[in-house]
Parts: C-alpha cells; structure tokens; sequence
C-alpha cells in the first residue's frame, strides 16, 4: 500500500479508502471481517456520512474501533449537512449538530476530517469557514472537506479562509473515475470530474493537486465484466439500472473493453486496473471503495501497486487506437 501526506493530517493516508455505506447491508459480523481486512492490507481511512443508514454505518464503525482498540491507527472521513426533504441544511446549525451526532455514534472525541456532504450555492461560504473552524479550535475536527462542491465553490471557501487565517478545505470528494458519468446517480447536486464539461475543474485540481477522494471509482460494478452492450435489457433491479443509466453507453463500453485488455497484460481484473488509472492519472487521488467482501478489499488495495505506462492510460482514455 501506498501512503500519501494530507494536511491537517499527522498521520499518512493510504492512497485507497474503504466506504462505511454498506456496513448496514452486511451485518455486524461481515462489516468486521471486512473492515479487518481492510487494515490488514494497509488501509487507514474509511469514509462515512451521516445520513447512511440513518447513523447505523457510524455506529458500526465505531464499535469496530472500538473493539480493535485502534482509534490512533485509522482515519476516518465523515461527512454531514446533507438536505433533507424539506429544506437544504447548510448552516452553522446543522453543521455543529451533524459533527455532534456523528461523534456520538461513533463514540469518538474527534472526527480526523469532516468534510461537508453537499453545497449550497445561496449560501456565503463566510459562516461556513468559520464555524468548521470553531469546531477544529474546540479539537472536535483535525481537518475539513467539501463533497461534491465546484472548484469554484472550494476556491472562493479556501480565499476566505486564507484571508481570514483560518483553515480552509484540505480536501474533495467529487466523483471520479474512467467511465463517464452521464447522469447523477442520487439525483440531488452530485458533482463529477468526468466527461468534457468538467474540463476546468479537472485542470484546476491538476495544478493545485487537491487531494480527491473520488467516490464510486469503480462506477456501481461497472468494471466487473457485470454489464456489458448485449444484456443491458435484463437487469430489473433499481441499483443495477442506475449503473446503466449513469454509465452504459458506449465510450465508457470501448473503456471496458480496454481494461479487459490491460488486464490480461498486468495478470489485473478490469476493476483494478479502472482503480490503476484513477491512481496514475494527473490528479492527486485517493480512491473510495465500498468493498462488499474481504477478497474484494485485498484486489483493490492490490491495485494501488500497478502502474500504468503513459501509453497506457491514453489508450483508456480513448485518446490513441493503439499502445
């Protein structure tokens, strides 16, 4: 495993993350044999939020560290003020009682980061900045994250707080990943850094190397080998027909077909090398995988090690027929 420095961090982050949102789904019992298998194979930040499961997700993961005794060991990336079906929720008020749920649920004295789980453009980034950093002055918070904001958004947030003195952003968590994102999959303001309109926002976290904690790397099991052009019609559950609406068209079908044969030639599965490219792209990356079993925990930490040559990733990109 590959580690990388974040600030406000002290400890190294491993360049691949494992997802909490699935710990409800798999029990109590399977969420800590993944869990374990996650650290066993050298990965020491999770991420969760509080709207999963109604706080379940925190819960298990805190019982977890708990359980492990490892709370100075692992990182944890847990995000709040998500709207509700009522009102958006991007106030002072909502962001101190989420941090305070989540603490709760977890059990812990301090979230590591606490990134804030979606914008809301009405609102002046000014309050934002400073009641996250009465929570980092207080030892609530280490550090803090926007999740699915613009760059333009986290740019004007982290001016403020550089003019100010204040702790801005030390990180982002947009969607990333080598398929296309066509549609939002959640359908409520979802930001991502594919296809040809996030251009800019690409070329601005180029050059000032944010960190990226880019969710669904892996595009719902779309580099499985799951889906492919001929059986699209077949498919009758809601998550599987999210996945083909958000990712199954074409170009992203000729990037499948690509990774399949990269694959052979790295002894990879199609998914690990989708995970090779997000990590040997221009970006500075960190992957977030919601693994469903321990063996899919170590072929995703596996892929952090394969290196992809410039050839390579042009060739996934569509960019060059050859390699």
């Amino acid at each position: 495993m590959k580690y990388e420095k974040i600030s406000g961090i002290k400890k190294k982050v491993s360049r691949i993350a494992q997802g909490t949102v699935l710990l409800k789904v798999l029990g109590k019992s399977n969420s800590f044999r993944i869990l374990d298998a996650a650290l066993a194979e050298g990965i020491n930040i999770f991420d969760s939020a509080h709207t999963y499961f109604e706080g379940e997700s925190d819960r298990i993961f805190g019982e977890w560290v708990e359980s492990r005794g490892i709370r100075e060991e692992i990182i944890l990336l847990d995000k709040g003020a998500y709207p509700n079906t009522d009102r958006n929720r991007l106030t002072p008020f909502d962001i101190t009682a989420d941090l305070y749920d989540c603490l709760a649920r977890l059990k812990f004295d301090y979230l590591d980061i606490f990134a804030l789980h979606r914008d809301d453009e009405s609102v002046p980034v000014g309050p934002i900045i400073e009641i996250l950093n009465t929570h980092i002055k207080n030892g609530l918070i280490r550090a803090i994250g926007a999740s699915n904001w613009t760059s333009g958004r986290i740019k004007e947030a982290n001016e403020y707080a550089a003019e100010h003195g204040l702790a801005g952003f030390t990180l982002s968590s947009p969607h990333y990943s080598l398929a296309e994102q066509y549609e939002d999959p959640w359908g409520y303001n979802s930001v991502t850094l594919t296809g040809d309109t996030a251009g800019r926002a690409r070329e601005w976290y180029r050059k000032t190397q944010m960190p990226v904690f880019s969710w669904s790397t892996l595009c719902g099991g779309f580099f499985s080998g799951k889906y492919s052009r001929d059986n699209l019609d077949t498919f009758i559950e809601e998550k599987n027909k999210r996945v083909i609406r958000c990712y199954g068209r074409e170009p992203n079908f000729k990037r499948l077909d690509r990774c399949l044969e990269i694959a052979t030639v790295h002894g990879a599965t199609p998914s690990q090398i989708a995970v090779g490219w997000v990590l040997s792209g221009r970006l500075n990356c960190f992957p977030l995988i919601g693994s469903w079993t321990p063996e899919q925990v170590r072929q995703n930490a596996a892929a952090s090690e394969i290196e992809l040559t410039d050839s390579e990733v042009e060739y996934l990109n569509l960019e060059i027929n050859t390699y």
